[in-house]
């Protein structure tokens, strides 16, 4: 992955039309032998559309809450009416990946249902819900020499993108850089080309028929890897640039972008059963949190179970049931009935990201060595504890640092949309500027603003 973002011998052609067509517009298919672009065309291309961008903010700045309401009620319109040619583009797309090998869980993020799109419908009407973020009073006082000073939240600016095979996070993220003032340029990677294109297409008619700069979204997708290359490096025209992927993909950014970048992170995520937990919970939590997505981040991938716990075999054989391959150490798979399969955790268990219907398992003897396994191979995004101690729950919390603790429920509520975010760009797990999922606020800065009556500092 960190070789095909960054390589520059990568594919940069396209339609010798489409060379001509406005940056930032997706390209019509060629009908004729595509035309290469070299290195400096493909920097001028992608900088027009970051300049356009700019632009297009500084607009997306001064509109107010009602104007950037009925945009994201109109795109959300727009989708539904383009449902079908949606499905059919993203059709291809899937096809296209069962074709090249691509993996089950890549292919469930790649796929788009009826069911999806509504989702996508209703986060979009919910974000229209939400209070506007631009303009709220951090923190203000007047000071003894008369001084009034506010602090408020203002939109970033100029927000990238860069992720793979997610079509879903084409809308979501522009949504909430629309209802957060900003504008917003796409590398959503070949993976999903065709659904990209028809969404891009969608998402600024809708802009334009309410009467707001179609280049607050953008694409760079046109412009192949060699676009999200200048993409990283247009310090200066893009404010913040945003990864949101697998670890090669994050890492590959972080390491190589010249723009400011919020890290999203996998999701190597855990559950402890202390000895307290009570069995149906456990059961139903557990199921829920392995089974009910899988190839998603919030899915819990291991399982830690106290000694002195009773719910193992419960617990087991309902993931079992389900279809969870289990990769256990020693000791769980000696307390396991003869019936159920576990095959033997090692190390590369214990930090896999698994996305798929497996499970690693381990036994622990305390709260202490609970806490110790999640340091030790953590990504820092999400870790529960299932527990009737309140000392103990107390204790988890305080000492697990991680974006989101969760007691008593399940790992798939640490989502934006979940959290009355509305939607989410993506789940920090850094912990400058943003920590957890990024909704409407962590698209915005501040702004201090100094208001006198001629005082001089003396």
């Amino acid at each position: 992955m960190t070789e095909a973002l960054i390589s520059n011998t990568a594919d940069n052609s396209v339609d010798a039309a489409a060379a001509g067509a406005q940056p930032g517009t997706p390209a019509a298919a060629p009908e004729s032998a595509s035309v290469p672009l070299s290195e400096a065309e493909v920097q001028a291309a992608v900088h027009a559309i970051a300049d356009r961008s700019r632009t297009a903010a500084r607009r997306m700045a001064m509109a107010n809450r009602a104007w950037k309401d009925r945009a994201l009620r109109a795109v959300g319109a727009a989708l539904e009416e383009n449902t079908q040619a949606i499905l059919a583009a993203n059709a291809t797309d899937v096809a296209a990946g069962k074709a090249n090998g691509t993996s089950v869980a890549m292919l469930d993020r790649l796929t788009l249902t009826e069911a999806r799109i509504a989702g996508l419908v209703a986060a979009l009407e919910n974000l229209a819900s939400l209070p506007d973020p631009v303009g709220n009073v951090v923190r203000g006082q007047t000071l003894p020499n008369g001084l009034r000073l506010r602090q408020v939240n203002v939109p970033m600016g100029v927000v990238a993108a860069i992720y793979e095979a997610r079509p879903n996070v084409t809308v979501d993220i522009a949504g909430l850089a629309l209802k957060s003032g900003n504008a917003v340029i796409l590398r959503g990677g070949s993976a999903a080309e065709a659904t990209n294109e028809v969404l891009v297409r969608v998402l600024r008619e809708a802009l334009e028929s309410v009467g707001l700069p179609a280049d607050a979204v953008q694409t760079v997708d046109q412009y192949g890897r060699a676009g999200a290359n200048v993409l990283m490096r247009a310090r200066g025209r893009v404010d913040v640039l945003i990864p949101r992927g697998g670890r090669d993909l994050i890492q590959t950014v972080v390491n190589n972008s010249a723009v400011p970048v919020i890290e999203t992170g996998e999701g190597n995520v855990h559950i402890f059963i202390d000895e307290s937990a009570g069995e149906e919970m456990a059961v139903e939590i557990l199921l829920n949190a392995k089974t009910q997505r899988p190839s998603v981040c919030n899915t819990v991938e291991t399982l830690l179970v106290h000694s002195g716990s009773t719910v193992l075999p419960a617990v087991a054989a309902a993931l079992s049931k389900a279809g969870v391959r289990l990769h256990a150490d020693d000791r769980i798979r000696a307390a396991l009935p003869a019936a159920i399969e576990a095959e033997p955790a090692t190390d590369e268990d214990w930090g896999t990201e698994y996305m798929d219907l497996d499970l690693a398992v381990a036994m622990v003897d305390s709260l202490d060595e609970a806490v110790s396994h999640i340091r030790t191979w953590s990504t820092g995004h999400t870790e529960a504890i299932l527990t009737n101690n309140l000392a103990n729950a107390e204790r988890f919390i305080a000492e697990v640092d991680s974006a989101a603790v969760i007691v008593n429920a399940s790992t798939r509520f640490t989502d934006g949309g979940e959290l009355g975010l509305g939607a989410e760009v993506g789940i920090s797990t850094q912990k400058l500027h943003a920590r957890g999922p990024m909704g409407l606020t962590e698209l915005t800065t501040t702004k201090w603003i100094v208001q006198g009556e001629g005082q001089v500092r003396g």
